[in-house]
């Protein structure tokens, strides 16, 4: 079967994809740019990276851009799934999935409509599972934003590792976050995983926040060898 993955670059769609792949065949990148930074259905921080990983994936990209306002953000994502089955002859979408249920049913309602299967490969898996998978199959994963007290500036650009995945661990315990992110307490960018043909390489960044509020932006990267 041939499906497109709704793509941002952080760690969901990313794992999404290698779980796809392992079973399917994944023709194509689908990434909404949305000018809304607190979007209810898009990832934003370093979504321009987008363009780095699919050159490391030798994967093309349909690129729609929305003005991110909440339910008409949808009509974007249809469009967009839609401009992909038609060039790529795509039978499903896959999405990066895990608890969210309002992005779930709104991607499964337009796939239904347009007639295509919609994939949901992490679908209520444990998060901590998932997390200590990403770093078992050596994806390279950074924090590119934190939203949630008591995350803070400090964990801004810190990779995924067992050690940072403990401390999230103890924060769920103590503070009841979402220790992969959930309720929307962090966002993530990859720079490496292992469909990559190629790693990317920060080479100059900033990190902006105010209290438990901050992004990690990624000013200049480049494609590297493994």
């Amino acid at each position: 079967m041939r499906l497109g993955v709704l793509f941002s670059g952080g760690k969901d769609s990313t794992l999404a994809l290698h779980y796809a792949e392992e079973k399917e065949k994944v023709v194509c990148l689908i990434t909404l740019l949305s000018e809304n930074k607190e979007s209810y259905m898009f990832h934003t921080p370093n979504i321009d990276i987008t363009a780095l990983q699919a050159e490391a994936l030798n994967l093309p990209r349909i690129i729609k851009r929305t003005r991110g306002e909440k339910e008409k953000e949808l009509a974007d994502l249809e469009e967009a799934i839609a401009q992909t089955a038609k060039e790529f002859q795509i039978e499903g979408v896959v999405t990066g999935a895990v608890e969210s249920v309002y992005q779930a049913e709104r991607v499964q309602r337009i796939c239904n409509k347009l007639g295509l299967w919609c994939f949901n490969p992490l679908w209520k898996h444990d998060q901590k599972v998932l997390l200590e998978e990403l770093v078992q199959k050596r994806f390279e994963v950074v924090i590119s934003g934190v939203f949630a007290y008591p995350l803070d500036e400090k964990w801004l650009g810190k990779q995924i590792d067992s050690n940072l995945i403990s401390r999230l661990l103890d924060l769920q315990q103590k503070y009841s976050i979402s220790p992969s992110g959930e309720g929307g307490e962090i966002e993530t960018t990859v720079l490496d995983a292992p469909l990559f043909k190629k790693k990317i390489e920060i080479l100059d960044y900033t990190s902006a926040a105010r209290g438990n509020s901050g992004v990690f932006n990624i000013n200049r990267a480049r494609l590297v060898e493994k």
